[in-house]
């Protein structure tokens, strides 16, 4: 069975005055707290994810 890949993503910006779909965003990648780091399956789903929100989250090493 092969090595799934994963990657780590860190909240870096705050959702208060932000649209609903964005807050929701963050919950389905599993955050709700500045700094808070989770780490995911690389997938196109979460690439997706990360990509509506460049201003929020950062891919950590």
């Amino acid at each position: 069975m092969a090595d799934k890949k994963s990657i780590k993503i860190k909240q870096i910006g705050s959702p208060i005055r932000r649209p609903s779909k964005q807050r929701q965003i963050l919950i389905g990648l599993g955050l709700n707290k500045m700094n808070k780091i989770v780490e995911l399956q690389d997938t196109p789903e979460v690439r997706g994810a990360i990509a509506k929100l460049p201003h929020m989250v950062a891919v950590v090493d």
